[in-house]
């Protein structure tokens, strides 16, 4: 699943980041932030009607991401702790 898809406030972790060409800005900015495979993510909150942005928490830090954005990022559902 992506992250945009993730329910809020569910645990996670980050898989993969699905890049576009061989220089990818976006990918390298995801990267850059902590978005990075094994890293703890959570989605806190979303814009008004579900839309964007959409704040999520990578690690200790917030960040606020576009949907077309969180959608790069591929995660997967945290083990039971």
């Amino acid at each position: 699943m992506n992250l945009c898809q993730l329910p809020r406030r569910t645990p996670a972790l980050v898989e993969d980041i699905d890049t576009v060409g061989a220089v990818d800005p976006i990918a390298r900015r995801l990267g850059e932030l902590g978005f990075v495979p094994g890293e703890p993510v959570e989605v806190m909150a979303a814009g008004p009607f579900g839309g964007d942005p959409l704040l999520v928490q990578i690690g200790y830090t917030r960040f606020a991401l576009r949907r077309s954005e969180a959608a790069r990022v591929r995660v997967r559902a945290a083990p039971a702790a």
